[in-house]
């Protein structure tokens, strides 16, 4: 009950800014085409960067899936895993629309892959019901993690390779434009960890020699999950947001299949607004965030499924995966300007802690800094983040908008917690 009292004050201010300039009518979804210039920015922008943005959008193009055939898989992958990442996909769609399959790869920088195939029906109930399965494999080769609580050490920074396969279905229905409502059920072939590997190694020692007796390294059971979800989406475009909000509230559940040690529930909340203030010339986006864990009497959460902050999109003055526990608030707010039609520059203030118990929950941890976006009318093309906290200056370089949330795309990954 407590958790649900605090994820509806999370939420309740966002929404209550946010109903004064709700739209009459639902904007139209993101793959609508329509205008593809941004608006113009306060510097007249050079020539040949606008150039070199419309060929790169030709050949990388938005965030929809309505192309048929080869294309390039740039970005998305977790927190940690390097500025760039890329590989091959391919994607078809049968039968006038009604199936759909697709498949791709990554590989980034430090060695970090993944693989996956899907097959979907997504156009029935009147283009209002999708249902689909997926099969993902994946290979994250140097993962951060320094231990649990708010009081962890950066000292005590470690890293640890996890393998993994899930198998999933997942199914959403579209009330409307904006309203959805969406459930996943799936197979999570126990993880498997070890010692850290890839390029561009930082030599920081192994977690599971540093914390041998946290929840989760020693056996890994297979898990079978399931959460159902409401999600209402206004943006106007999910790559690179100018207006609109984003609310969601999940429930799940991750039930250990071997060992009876690991059942967990997961309590989720969400809320992002943009506010224009001058158009889309200057914009404020706000976003607020909690997630509570629950576990029945001898059972714990794995450390590799603890919620965590810190990294390019919460704690931005902190490293990633720098705060894990059981329950998890944060909320930022940052301003944007157009600098040029391609260009925004950005300030931003980040707050949130971690805790084990929901009522130790505060917004003690913080960090500010400034950033730059590179990006089309409806898609980031790339991103820089400056930020500081109590424990220095990070920079991050990032291929999506730090609001796209793609971590809360139905078919990304399971586990690790990524923030």
């Amino acid at each position: 009950m407590r958790a649900l009292v605090l994820t509806a004050s999370l939420c309740v201010g966002i929404a209550a800014s946010a109903a004064a300039q709700a739209p009459t009518t639902p904007p139209p979804p993101p793959r609508t085409s329509g205008s593809t210039e941004p608006v113009g920015g306060l510097l007249p922008e050079p020539r040949a960067l606008g150039k070199a943005v419309d060929y790169v959008d030709h050949w990388v193009g938005d965030d929809s899936e309505s192309k048929d055939g080869f294309y390039p898989s740039i970005g998305g992958l977790i927190t940690g895993a390097g500025w760039i990442s890329g590989g091959p996909g391919f994607r078809k769609h049968f039968h006038d629309g009604q199936i759909f399959v697709d498949g791709a790869a990554q590989v980034s920088w430090r060695g970090y892959k993944v693989g996956q195939a899907r097959f979907e029906l997504p156009r029935l109930v009147g283009d209002r019901l999708t249902v689909g399965s997926q099969a993902r494999w994946q290979d994250f080769t140097q993962i951060e993690y320094f231990g649990i609580g708010a009081d962890s050490l950066e000292a005590g920074r470690s890293v640890y390779r996890l393998k993994d396969t899930d198998v999933l279905g997942y199914a959403s229905y579209r009330a409307n434009d904006w309203l959805s409502v969406g459930g996943r059920s799936g197979w999570l072939r126990h993880p498997s960890l070890g010692a850290s590997s890839g390029p561009f190694k930082r030599g920081f020692p192994e977690a599971l020699d540093v914390f041998p007796q946290d929840p989760g390294m020693g056996q890994t059971p297979d898990f079978l999950h399931g959460d159902v979800s409401v999600t209402a989406d206004t943006r106007d475009h999910r790559g690179h947001p100018t207006s609109g909000g984003f609310y969601r509230a999940v429930a799940g559940v991750y039930s250990d299949r071997d060992l009876d040690q690991f059942t967990f529930r997961r309590y989720e909340a969400e809320g992002v607004q943009l506010v224009p203030v001058v158009g889309k010339s200057w914009v404020l986006a706000f976003h607020g965030w909690g997630v509570f864990s629950e576990t029945s009497s001898g059972n714990e959460v794995p450390f590799y499924f603890l919620p965590s902050l810190g990294g390019q999109n919460t704690l931005r003055g902190y490293n990633s995966y720098r705060f894990h526990d059981r329950n998890l608030l944060m909320a930022s707010a940052e301003s944007r300007w157009a600098l040029f039609r391609h260009i925004d520059g950005a300030v931003f203030f980040d707050a949130g802690n971690v805790a084990a118990r929901v009522g130790d929950l505060d917004l003690k941890k913080t960090s500010y800094g400034a950033g730059l976006r590179l990006h089309t009318q409806r898609s980031t093309l790339g991103r820089v983040d400056v930020g500081h906290g109590t424990e220095g200056w990070r920079v991050w370089f990032r291929l999506d908008d730090p609001l796209q949330l793609a971590r809360r795309a139905p078919r990304e990954e399971i586990v690790p917690f990524a923030p």
